[in-house]
């Protein structure tokens, strides 16, 4: 275990360091340490007052007193007045802001901003020695198909550590037409055969491929790591992976308030898989690694808008209703400093309420002074849900369907507009049947009219999803 505590500003201006180096040595340590340190922070409670806390704590989950110190020491700091940095535990979400004077490049609340990311220079590399190819060696894939409007997949002629790095999709899955070709390559019969039947269309193939590949989120390094005989060129890996893809992000900013920059809401994707290895995802993890540092040149990103017809009614005074839970949030962060910046401006703007839900208040309320700030002042009508909060689960969903008065009065009676965003699977799919609902109880529709006066609020632009899978 090791647990680190600091007041910091533009760097930490005292810190406490504790380690221990295996799980036995443990228990006796929380023990000894505890008075100690409590003394310790009693000693100096007045100098944490108006500093900000930050703990950081390691150690393994199994461990019977995972992380006691850590703990002990944040309530701690707490009690005594500091600050929090960060606030402790759930999952990493993002706010980058991308400054863009200067680029020509417009937006407008509701895009998309558009990203060509880089992939994990240790991946590259692993590939790279699964392939036995000397990776700064220059190249040329040509196209042999004749019909093909392109002489090269990709900008020709490269490196293979730039054709990994910046052209080519090593972390998805891969499909079994990839996986049927790696097979020729294999050493051992056993490994051949194996590839052979998990890119085969028989059903028990498609079983042992969801399971081995698919459940298991093995990309291209970990097939050919787990398949020890398989070594293909590395010229014929790269013809059958395919292109690396621009990642798409909502941008959660306005223009009319933040005209020169966009900025991005995002998870940091990053997740242990069933083999033990840990997957990052491509996008997030190379942005995370972009930090600004002063005096020196800002990061650049290669980034581009793409348009959206994601969009506030033209009229500021027409009311809205936004669900977006989890990042989902983000194309509405830049829809209601939009109708802030109209109220400024002394424009009436109509009723704008938001659906915002995640699992956690303490640990997953991105933007919570933000929203909070625009409920207080009569901005937004927020409905917020917390589902790990309580011992019942309560989603966004549980809000709509106690708000059918609401949402009637909104999308019936004045013609107001309905937005969604975030997960298409469950989330988009349960609010839409809420919506029918409403439709058919508080319009007196049937379910094939309550269909088609949906599809007519889409066609009228008046019903809009912005999801993902």
């Amino acid at each position: 275990m090791s647990v680190l505590a600091g007041g910091a500003r533009q760097s930490c201006s005292r810190l406490i360091a504790l380690n221990s180096i295996h799980q036995q040595y443990l228990a006796p340590i929380v023990v000894q340490c505890l008075p100690r340190i409590q003394q310790l922070l009693l000693d100096h409670r007045g100098k944490f007052r108006r500093k900000y806390l930050q703990v950081f704590g390691l150690g393994n989950k199994t461990y019977e007193h995972y992380n006691k110190v850590g703990i002990y020491v944040d309530k701690r700091l707490e009690e005594l007045g500091a600050n929090r940095l960060h606030k402790a535990g759930g999952r990493s979400c993002m706010h980058v802001e991308f400054d863009i004077e200067g680029s020509k490049m417009r937006y407008e609340a509701g895009d998309h901003l558009a990203m060509y990311p880089v992939n994990d220079r240790d991946l590259v590399e692993r590939l790279g020695r699964l392939c036995n190819a000397e990776l700064d060696t220059v190249f040329s894939l040509i196209n042999t198909d004749t019909d093909s409007s392109k002489k090269h997949p990709f900008p020709c002629p490269t490196t293979y550590r730039t054709a990994l790095t910046h052209y080519l999709e090593i972390t998805a899955l891969p499909r079994t037409h990839i996986l049927k070709e790696l097979a020729e390559y294999c050493g051992e019969e056993k490994d051949k055969e194996f590839l052979r039947f998990i890119s085969s269309t028989a059903p028990d193939g498609k079983a042992k491929y969801q399971e081995w590949v698919q459940d298991s989120c093995r990309n291209i390094v970990h097939v050919l790591e787990d398949i020890p005989s398989c070594h293909p060129p590395i010229d014929h890996v790269c013809e059958l992976l395919p292109r690396l893809q621009p990642r798409y992000y909502s941008i959660s900013s306005s223009s009319k308030l933040h005209p020169t920059t966009v900025h991005v809401t995002a998870v940091l994707v990053k997740y242990e898989t069933k083999t033990g290895r840990l997957n990052k995802g491509v996008a997030t993890t190379f942005l995370a690694e972009k930090h600004p540092n002063d005096g020196e040149p800002a990061p650049r990103v290669p980034i581009f808008i793409r348009k959206s017809q994601f969009r506030l009614p033209p009229k500021p005074e027409t009311p809205v209703i936004m669900v977006g839970p989890g990042t989902g949030l983000a194309p509405f962060r830049g829809f209601i400093q939009e109708r802030d910046h109209c109220k400024q401006e002394g424009k009436e703007i109509g009723q704008t309420t938001l659906y915002f839900g995640c699992r956690k208040r303490s640990e997953d309320y991105i933007y919570e002074d933000e929203l909070e700030d625009y409920s207080k002042r009569g901005i937004i009508n927020l409905r917020v849900a917390f589902s790990r909060d309580q011992e019942k689960k309560v989603y966004v969903t549980h809000l709509l369907e106690q708000d059918s008065d609401l949402i009637w009065s909104v999308i019936g009676e004045n013609k107001g507009h309905f937005y969604i965003c975030g997960d298409a699977k469950n989330m988009a799919t349960d609010v839409r049947n809420i919506l029918l609902k409403v439709i058919r109880s508080k319009g007196g529709l049937s379910e094939t009219e309550a269909q088609q006066y949906i599809k007519k609020m889409e066609a009228q632009k008046r019903y809009s999803a912005d999801v993902w899978s």
